[in-house]
């Protein structure tokens, strides 16, 4: 038997277990999947040589040699849990307030999760969100000291530092009575509807040179500013949207979405000042913003 190779996730799982009394509640607990649980469960059985649960259909329980074992482990994690505070108690990371630059999808659909796994942790850090529309206004929200960082489309430049979470991927969206002619969109398609795109400077000017540089050059019948506008003309059979997967969301149940006949996506991820003195709560909201990219990542996989 080799102690060293007991993992703290192996630990962490069985104490979830014996609190939730089954796997999937530990799963959703510890926010991963009943796989990893059943694996972190199995390995560490195989390590000690002894059976720590009996499986059964109402749950699991903890056989007598296993309830001793989770004592033994929910205080080696408490006094974890203690150290990790003291460290953070002198890094200051358990206060103070993080302002975040980003735009509405990403605060929508990406901020509120990596928030919460923030929060878990440092319950006391405040959070400040200041939704954007275009690039150039959160670069300059950095420049300023307005924001501490930005969590959208990454920014270019030397003074900066960007950390690309995932990339989102542009998705046409089809009026409801549209039919394609096969069995996806192609250029074909593209060229005989008028096509609504985003008049944000960044977002138009990636699909316009992406649409430029077609062997038969296709352009922007509608440039408009609000994501919620695209899909309001999408619904009245205006035209065919092209817009980013998370500025779409949610997609009325009469939209049709589908993939485009061009690959164009945008980075999604952390930009912040390079040569700015950065707190650690910041530091801290980047581990967890990480974490959601890994997740996301897992999921599409």
């Amino acid at each position: 038997m080799n102690l060293s190779k007991i993992k703290l996730s192996q630990l962490r799982a069985l104490v979830a277990i014996a609190d939730t009394g089954n796997f999937s509640e530990a799963a959703l607990k510890l926010d991963v999947t009943q796989s990893t649980i059943s694996h972190a469960i199995a390995t560490l059985e195989d390590e000690l040589g002894i059976t720590l649960l009996q499986r059964g259909r109402h749950g699991a329980r903890l056989t007598p040699v296993g309830d001793r074992i989770t004592a033994h482990a929910r205080h080696l994690l408490g006094l974890l849990d203690t150290i990790g505070s003291e460290a953070n108690q002198a890094r200051g990371v358990q206060g103070g307030t993080l302002r975040i630059g980003s735009f509405r999808s990403v605060a929508t659909h990406v901020l509120p999760e990596a928030i919460a796994r923030l929060h878990r942790r440092y319950p006391t850090i405040a959070i400040s969100v200041l939704e954007m529309d275009e690039v150039h206004q959160l670069k300059q929200a950095l420049l300023k000291g307005e924001a501490d960082l930005c969590v959208a489309e990454t920014i270019d430049g030397d003074e900066f530092e960007s950390l690309v979470i995932f990339d989102d991927d542009y998705v046409a969206l089809l009026p409801p009575s549209y039919r394609l002619k096969t069995d996806a969109l192609t250029m074909a398609d593209l060229s005989q509807t008028p096509i609504i795109g985003s008049s944000h400077s960044s977002c138009g000017l990636r699909i316009r040179s992406v649409l430029g540089a077609q062997d038969q050059p296709l352009e922007i019948a509608y440039c408009i500013r609000h994501d919620s506008s695209m899909v309001a003309m999408v619904q009245k059979g205006l035209g065919i949207a092209i817009l980013p997967r998370l500025a779409a969301e949610p997609v009325p149940p009469d939209v049709q979405i589908c993939a485009l006949p061009f690959p164009i996506s945008r980075p999604i991820g952390a930009t912040i000042l390079k040569e700015a003195l950065h707190t650690p709560a910041l530091y801290a909201f980047l581990d967890a913003l990480r974490e959601v990219g890994e997740f996301s990542r897992a999921k599409a996989i």
